[in-house]
């Protein structure tokens, strides 16, 4: 049975013996090949080169072709600011200042679409026999959010039917791209919108529910598997993501793969994810990296499972880690006896937090995996420095990044349960949602009295 079989197979719920192992190796694909996260990206040649080199050292069941979720707002008019480690974030928003409703639809000449497009079609008359390809794209909740900004939020209470009407839209826009990835070769279409792990299953129900549905269908009817992809907390919304009928849905670390498992093995959905992308992938070592597999396999009911990273994977994540993951998933029981005397060691790492009973001013931390690569994380940040720009009054705001060891340590002294958080004056305000304008002053201002 090749890679793409167990793949295909796997999301079609039959009853296997193996596992499969899907790497979402999206810019570290260009560590390997010595290429910047920028010229990966936008250079069809290095693409296709690095593919091939993550292909051969990974050894991928499943492997995405980019995993880029500003690619749709590229071509409807978002600014991009690029980064050498990482996929762009989008720097301004085309409907910022209005409400009205684009009808554009991308085409296969947009934008960079007709480098992603060559590449799809090349990498997959090269390995398309024998290994299953993902074509990822932006969710419409967080396409709304390039689009509209932070306002988004806030139109959800004020405006809550020009939210659908816009979600609409850009469901269509998923759609359409979807079509050019299936023409492209693509067995596999993901939908990643990781800013659903920022509203409540309500909230979800009354504007996803329906275009999410519509898109799950849409892809049936083209007899193309689907996966839904979430980051952050989402835990809240497993349920009602699986009401809207992916043949997939994929998770990160913030939430336990067995418990998630135990709702999508109801709806019999398949579930992948949720291998820690810090502490584990990137600043863990090899054993690290085998028990984290093994104790997932270990944790949950044969079948439906596909194990891979929780997200998209950090440009300087150790290669000898993602070899050690493949390791783990294609030679489990030879793996079990490498880590039998296996003990995690962790970083003595001491930080010193504020003393809160002496600001002069309120001091807003934002704890996050990284906001220049996190969509979830990077709208939290903006919410702080949104304020904080507006505000009357003085404030302080700083953003810790998970991706760095002290600020692991910070997040173990300070409590940090889930990514991203607001803490205000040393005191939890916001937990995987992010908060709209107004909300977030009024706690600010709150704190300062």
């Amino acid at each position: 049975m090749t890679g793409k079989e167990c793949v295909l197979r796997t999301y079609r719920h039959e009853k296997l013996d193996t596992i499969p192992w899907v790497p979402f190796a999206g810019v570290h694909v260009g560590k390997l090949t010595g290429y910047t996260a920028t010229e990966v990206l936008a250079d069809a040649e290095k693409l296709l080169e690095s593919l091939r080199e993550s292909h051969r050292i990974y050894r991928p069941d499943g492997q995405p072709v980019v995993f880029d979720l500003q690619l749709e707002a590229e071509v409807l008019g978002a600014e991009l600011l690029w980064a050498d480690t990482g996929p762009p974030t989008v720097a301004s928003h085309p409907l910022a200042a209005t409400k009205d409703i684009p009808d554009r639809l991308p085409t296969a000449s947009d934008g960079r679409y007709p480098v992603v497009l060559d590449v799809m079609k090349r990498f997959s008359a090269e390995v398309g026999d024998t290994t299953a390809l993902f074509g990822l794209l932006c969710g419409p909740f967080t396409l709304a959010s390039h689009l509209r900004g932070m306002d988004l939020f806030m139109d959800m209470f004020d405006d809550p039917e020009y939210v659908k009407r816009l979600v609409a839209y850009c469901n269509r826009v998923a759609m359409r791209v979807a079509e050019l990835y299936i023409d492209a070769g693509m067995d596999i279409v993901a939908t990643v919108d990781p800013l659903v792990s920022q509203i409540s299953p309500e909230h979800f129900t009354e504007f996803l529910t329906e275009p999410f549905t519509e898109f799950f269908s849409f892809l049936r009817e083209r007899n193309v598997i689907s996966s839904f992809f979430v980051c952050g907390d989402a835990g809240k919304n497993i349920e009602v993501m699986c009401g809207t009928a992916p043949d997939g849905i994929s998770i990160d670390e913030n939430i336990p793969f067995a418990t998630a498992k135990a709702i999508t093995d109801r709806h019999n959905i398949t579930l992948g994810g949720n291998l820690p992308l810090t502490t584990v992938m990137l600043l863990g070592n090899q054993q690290d990296n085998m028990k984290a597999v093994i104790d997932q396999i270990d944790s949950v009911p044969a079948g439906n499972m596909i194990v891979s990273p929780g997200c998209d994977m950090p440009y300087d994540t150790p290669i000898e880690n993602v070899v050690a993951v493949e390791q783990a998933v294609h030679r489990t029981e030879q793996t079990r006896e490498m880590i039998a005397n296996y003990e995690r060691v962790d970083d003595d790492i001491e930080v010193e937090l504020p003393d809160y009973s002496a600001l002069t001013r309120p001091l807003v931390e934002v704890f996050t995996l990284d906001s220049e690569t996190c969509a979830a994380c990077t709208y939290m940040f903006g919410a702080a420095l949104d304020v904080k720009k507006t505000s009357a009054i003085e404030i302080d705001v700083v953003e810790y990044k998970f991706t760095k060891r002290e600020n692991i340590a910070r997040c173990k002294a300070m409590g940090v349960k889930q990514l991203p958080s607001i803490y205000i004056n040393g005191k939890l305000a916001y937990s995987s949602v992010i908060p709209n304008r107004d909300e977030l002053a009024r706690a600010i201002t709150a704190a300062a009295q």
